[in-house]
């Protein structure tokens, strides 16, 4: 098992501080490696946070995350910072992308503080290995703003790969995109999940990138269940 959620519950004290509201109540979920799986649900129910939880980003009020057989609440800031860098690539709904480097240099990025840009040949190789992988490697040299908004995601999923991660956060990937590049980015993630056997979530509204994931899990007023596919 890659991925192990126990009980998880998050709250947050309300502005005047005289309360607290609950984000998410006794969630609980396994993803083995490879799996795909997406989480819907309305705007404010706990899509987000779940995420960020699961990423090492936000911590639970209680309840375990257990990331390949290690505790996350048991690890310091610099141990969740480098499972952060190494272990899990991220994807957002707007792809960050630094404007001042070209495609490549984006792409590489992450393998500064993992230390692999040591063996800057093997990780330039793999860039541009995946590069061509989605479409791109007429774009090595260009900087952002000379990309399509769909080609700009596409640079975003290659940068989230280029430390081999074992599992891909995706959060409303293809929200900024319009139907047929959104069509394209699903069809790439599944396609990426296969060449590099990493785990996939998506956070998204789309029913339609949902259903093509193994397992649909909806989430409402915190609580996540099994979600029936039309």
């Amino acid at each position: 098992m890659l991925l192990d959620l126990k009980n998880i519950e998050k709250s947050y004290e309300t502005p005047a501080g005289s309360a607290t509201a609950s984000v998410l109540r006794n969630v609980s979920l396994e993803v083995g490696q490879g799996d795909t799986l997406a989480v819907v649900g309305p705007s404010g129910s706990g899509k987000s946070t779940l995420l960020n939880i699961i990423g090492a980003l936000d911590k639970p009020t209680s309840g375990e995350v257990i990331l390949n057989g290690r505790n996350l609440a048991t690890l310091s800031e610099d141990e969740l910072a480098r499972i952060r860098n190494t272990e899990i690539g991220f994807i957002f709904q707007l792809h960050h992308l630094l404007p001042q480097c070209t495609v490549l240099e984006n792409v590489l990025v992450p393998t500064i503080p993992s230390g692999r840009a040591a063996n800057s040949s093997a990780m330039s190789e793999r860039a541009r290995a995946l590069l061509h992988k989605v479409g791109l490697e007429e774009r090595i040299d260009y900087f952002p703003a000379r990309l399509s908004v769909g080609e700009q995601q596409r640079v975003a999923v290659v940068r989230a790969l280029m430390n081999q991660p074992k599992i891909i956060l995706a959060d409303e990937p293809t929200g900024s995109l319009d139907p047929e590049s959104a069509d394209m980015l699903g069809h790439l993630l599944l396609d990426l999940n296969h060449a590099e056997n990493v785990a996939l979530i998506v956070v998204t509204h789309s029913l339609k990138l949902a259903e093509r994931m193994e397992t649909v899990y909806q989430i409402q007023n915190g609580t996540l269940a099994i979600h029936q596919k039309s």
